[in-house]
């Protein structure tokens, strides 16, 4: 079985980012400590040309060991909390998921 690896693009609201990048950033710490499947969770800032933050766009790249721990993953008791906390902080989330 292929690893699984899980990208996604989040446009925060205007004003929202500070945020929601520290809600994101503790959901992928807690995700990495309690879930043995989860080998990697990263919360990427991506830049504007100048080299400043583009405060319109947080990307995540996950990398799980197969697709029990995706399925784990969308089942930690957590997620709907971490969820209903987000919504209201975004404008769009775009999630491809892909074979590693």
């Amino acid at each position: 079985m292929p690893k699984i690896a899980i990208h996604v693009e989040f446009r925060p609201k205007p004003g929202c980012h500070a945020a929601f990048d520290a809600l994101i950033r503790e959901h992928a710490k807690l995700t990495v400590a309690e879930e043995p499947g989860c080998e990697r969770f990263e919360v990427l800032q991506p830049l504007k040309q100048d080299g400043t933050p583009d405060e319109g766009r947080i990307m995540l790249v996950e990398v799980y060991t197969d697709q029990a721990a995706v399925k784990a993953h969308v089942a930690n008791p957590r997620m709907p909390k971490v969820r209903e906390a987000y919504t209201p902080l975004i404008d769009e989330r775009i999630l491809t998921m892909c074979a590693l």
